[in-house]
Order: structure tokens, then C-alpha cells, then sequence
């Protein structure tokens, strides 16, 4: 089994006197003087459990002085490469690791990189997240309680390079063929010219074309020039490397082509030929390099090009419980079940659930609420230009039906449109103040999580229920402690690796938290 990293608990004369020049970075302070508690034996234990048994050779490093290492380069925001020549260099990390005055690092990049590896493998980077919380918890000496707890999410721009559909399909191509120019052992131009692809030959695809992209005739044609010579590459590595055809990374490669291709390619129905498909589809691939990117929207005007990122935060304690990441593109929704399952790992009872309105469509919610836990979440508006709104209706939710302020009554739905008759509505003596559809009656979009929302607008009415509505900001902190650390742009290609950055970052915060409670 690896080895357990035993470094000493007492602090020792020199490591005072770097403690006490530590005034502004109480991080240090605290993760020396509690770093035993962090990696206790048994988590050590669960962190040794990663890397197999050696019957000789090299001992690895100790798991648990590199996951030291892993949160230290997050609270710095540093590489791989810099974490060497910090813990060479830098006597608080030498403090940390317990180095202290030796001439090289305790470990290399390698190993960083291959204990990342195995952490994300074994789904141990959520339980680095959940020390943190156990050791603040602790030294806070908080007990078992009713938890009240927040969820919200913030933009990820993603580390693959955004690229339209012309670059999408050159980059794309241009992988492919540097695995032809590998197999067959030749230059990536000579490579070009044999599979018929000259266009990759130059460092820009565009100035290959060389044509007027404001002209729609000549952007057309140099779009089938460059699909013509795409078939053409296709056609050569089946012809010349079809076992390779088969195998990663060509086969990887290959099948991003043809989703670039397929995803924003149509045939022209008004002549002959492809053009470019109107509007945007619902996953498609914004880069070569990340394939799970996407495009989502902060809001009207604000675009991400990559991720969300969703935290769950402890209302009392402050700490962070449970994190998520999702592609940019897909709604709040999708993270709840993952976070509430990670917040019940914690062992605590959920009493509250505090949320943005992204969250509410989860059937976990409903479920939840069900169950007797209490939702808070800021309704959404009710607006109708100074005419009627849904609030002026009376909703009947046991007998199924809505009733207009003159009266008239017509069945309901959850989820579905409830519509009063064009002809009573004509006849209406406040019609004016209710709709200006000229032939239509009114007509209210009820929610499929109406009895919830009736709920939600009878507690905003209500001093108590605005004053649980702001304890929101909270967890708004938390999210802006996270983003911080990590920045706006992910590190890492794909959910999973940046899944592991935002957990790391997270744990970070959890210890600023719990140092400053100290």
C-alpha cells in the first residue's frame, strides 16, 4: 500500500516563526496547525486506496501530501509546473509539506498529474470537499441539525477555443490528417496534397479560400470546396488506414469530423448543393478540442461559451456542501439531483432548501416538498402592462378550475394553458383590463409547479418570508469565493476534470471559512 504521510503534529520553533509572519494568509495558519486533522488515518487511508500494492521498486509519493499539494495550487491558482517550484522554494509550502530547507520538491509533476488522475478516477475529489466540511464543522464545533441549504450556479467559459462553422470543420480536418502525416510518416503538406485536402496546407483555412465572406454566392461555394476536399480525406485514410480507421485517436477523430460536418450542414433546398443551416442546434459542438462545451445564456444579452457551475451552501455555517458542473447550454434544473445527493452524504436532515428559479422544474424539488421540506425561492413576476394578472385570478387547485375577476370559470391544468372562450370574453365589461387579443380570449400559462409558486408569492408577500428570501446572498458569496480562486474560464478539457477543479476550489473556500472562524 502507498505510503501515509506522518509529518509532525507539534510546531516546531522554526515553523513558529514562519506562522508569525503568516498575518495575512491565515490559510497557512490554519492548515498547519490542523493539517493532521485533514488527513487523518483514515482518510489517508481512503486516498492510499487509489494506487495499487508493490511488491518493490519506488515508493509513490504519499497520496495525502499531494492532495495537500492539490488544494495549496488552488488557493494559488498555479500549474503543475509552479507547484514544483513553490514547494522548492517557498518556505510556507516547505512548512505544509514538511520539507523544510530541502533542495528539491517532494514531488514532480508526474506524480501531481498521476494522482489527479487516479483522484478523479475514484470519485475521492468529493471527499476531499467533504474533510473540508468535517474539519470546519469541528473546529466551529457545530453539531447534528435541521439543515437549511442553497444552490446557484455561475457561468464557466470553457478552455477550448470557440470556432465557427468553416474553422470547426478545418480544425477538425487538421486532426485528422496529423494522425495520417503520423501513420504514414510524412510531412503534414505532403500528407495534404496525397489526401487531397490542399486547403489545410496554409496556416489559415479562411485565406486559403480567399473569398468575399460578405458575398453569400461565393461563401456557398467555398463551403462545398471545402466539404468536397473533407470527403476526399475521408475517402483517402479509409482507403489507405482503414484498420487505424477502427482505433482511437483516428477513430475519435474521424467521428468529430463528421459531427462538425453533420451539425451545421444541410442540403439547399432552393438549388443545388449544401448550405449552412439556419439557427443553431440544440447540442451542437462549439469546439474541436472540448466536445462537451456548449452555448448557453446568462441572460438575453450575456452568452457562455462552456459551463455552469453549481454550488450547494450550508445557510449556517457558511460552508460549502456539495458541488456540480453542467454544459452551458442546459438548464439549472439538471445539477439538483446530483446536488442534493451530495448534501446528504453530509448525514444532516434538509429542512430548507433555499434556490434560484433555474432549479424549480427538478421533479427532485417537488419531491422534496413532499416530503415536508420548506422551498424558498422568489417567484416569478407577474406582469401584464397594468392589466389583470394571474394574481387577480382565484385558482382552485382541488376542484381543477380558474376563475376571472367577473366571474366566469374555466377548467385547469398544471403545465398546460387554460383558455376562456373568445365569446365571453368579448362580451366582458373589463376585457380592456384583461387582454388585447382581438379575437382570443384570455388565456394564463399555468406552471407545472403551480400550487408551489402560489406558496412561494404568499410568503414574499409576508415581511418573515422576504427576510428568508434574502438569505440567498449567502450562498451568492460562496459562489463569488469559488469564482475567485478558480476565475472565470476553465482549467480543464470536458464535465469531469472541471467537476474536480470546481470540488478543489470549493474545499479552498470551506478553509479561508473556517481560518477566519478561528
Amino acid at each position: 500500500m502507498a505510503l501515509l504521510w506522518k509529518p509532525p503534529t507539534e510546531v516546531s520553533k522554526a515553523e513558529e516563526r514562519i506562522l508569525a509572519k503568516c498575518k495575512k494568509s491565515k490559510l497557512f495558519v490554519f492548515l498547519r496547525r490542523h493539517r493532521h486533522e485533514l488527513f487523518d488515518e483514515s482518510f489517508q487511508r481512503e486516498l492510499a486506496s487509489m494506487y495499487p500494492e508493490r511488491a518493490r521498486g519506488k515508493e509513490p509519493v504519499p497520496p495525502a501530501l499531494l492532495a495537500m499539494v492539490t488544494l495549496l495550487q488552488a488557493a494559488l491558482g498555479i500549474s503543475d509546473e509552479e507547484a514544483v517550484e513553490y514547494a522548492a522554494l517557498e518556505r510556507r509550502w516547505q512548512m505544509l509539506l514538511d520539507c523544510l530547507d530541502d533542495e528539491d520538491a517532494p514531488f514532480s509533476q508526474g506524480s501531481l498529474f498521476n494522482f489527479r488522475q487516479r483522484l478523479i478516477g475514484a470519485d475521492l475529489d468529493r471527499r476531499l470537499l467533504e474533510r473540508t466540511v468535517e474539519l470546519a464543522r469541528r473546529t466551529k464545533a457545530f453539531g447534528a441539525r435541521a439543515l437549511r441549504a442553497a444552490f446557484d450556479a455561475s457561468p464557466l467559459f470553457g478552455a477550448g477555443r470557440v470556432e465557427d462553422t468553416f474553422n470547426l470543420i478545418g480544425h477538425a480536418a487538421r486532426e485528422v490528417l496529423s494522425s495520417v502525416a503520423k501513420r504514414l510518416d510524412v510531412t503534414l503538406a505532403e500528407a495534404a496534397t496525397r489526401a487531397g485536402i490542399p486547403l489545410l496546407n496554409g496556416t489559415s483555412l479562411k485565406a486559403a479560400l480567399d473569398v468575399d465572406w460578405d458575398d453569400a454566392a461565393a461563401k456557398k461555394a467555398a463551403l462545398e470546396r471545402l466539404l468536397q476536399q473533407v470527403r476526399a480525406l475521408e475517402a483517402f485514410v479509409e482507403r489507405e488506414l482503414s484498420a487505424e480507421t477502427q482505433r482511437p485517436p483516428l477513430s475519435t477523430q474521424l467521428a468529430t469530423l463528421r459531427q462538425v460536418v453533420g451539425q451545421d450542414i444541410e442540403p439547399d433546398p432552393e438549388g443545388s448543393g449544401v448550405r449552412l443551416k439556419d439557427g443553431v442546434a440544440k447540442e451542437r459542438r462549439i469546439s474541436v478540442r472540448d466536445g462537451q462545451m456548449r452555448h448557453g445564456r446568462k441572460s438575453k444579452t450575456s452568452r457562455v461559451d462552456g459551463y455552469k457551475r453549481h454550488i450547494a451552501l450550508d445557510l449556517d455555517d457558511k460552508l460549502i456542501l456539495a458541488v456540480a458542473v453542467t454544459p452551458a447550454n442546459r438548464p439549472e434544473a439538471e445539477a439538483t439531483d446530483d446536488l442534493l445527493a451530495d448534501v446528504r452524504r453530509h448525514g444532516d436532515t434538509v429542512e430548507e432548501l433555499h434556490i434560484d428559479r433555474g432549479y424549480l422544474p427538478a421533479p427532485a424539488i417537488a419531491t422534496e416538498r413532499a416530503a415536508g421540506v420548506r422551498i424558498r425561492c422568489k417567484p416569478f413576476p407577474l406582469r401584464n402592462a397594468g392589466r389583470f394578472t394571474k394574481a387577480d385570478f382565484a385558482l382552485d387547485l382541488l376542484a381543477q378550475r380558474i376563475t376571472c375577476p367577473e366571474g366566469q370559470s374555466v377548467p385547469l391544468q398544471l403545465g398546460h394553458v387554460a383558455r376562456f372562450p373568445s365569446i365571453v370574453c368579448a362580451a366582458c365589461p373589463s376585457r380592456s383590463r384583461c387582454t388585447t387579443a382581438a379575437k382570443a380570449g384570455r388565456s394564463l400559462s399555468i406552471h407545472a409547479a403551480e400550487p408551489l409558486l402560489l406558496e412561494l408569492r404568499q410568503a414574499r408577500a409576508e415581511p418573515a418570508g422576504r427576510a428568508a428570501l434574502r438569505e440567498r446572498t449567502f450562498v451568492e458569496h460562496g459562489l463569488a469565493a469559488v469564482s475567485r480562486s478558480q476565475g472565470r474560464k476553465a482549467r480543464y478539457l470536458g464535465v469531469r476534470k472541471n467537476l474536480f477543479d470546481v470540488r478543489r476550489h470549493a474545499a479552498v473556500a470551506n478553509l479561508h471559512t473556517a481560518a477566519r472562524a478561528a
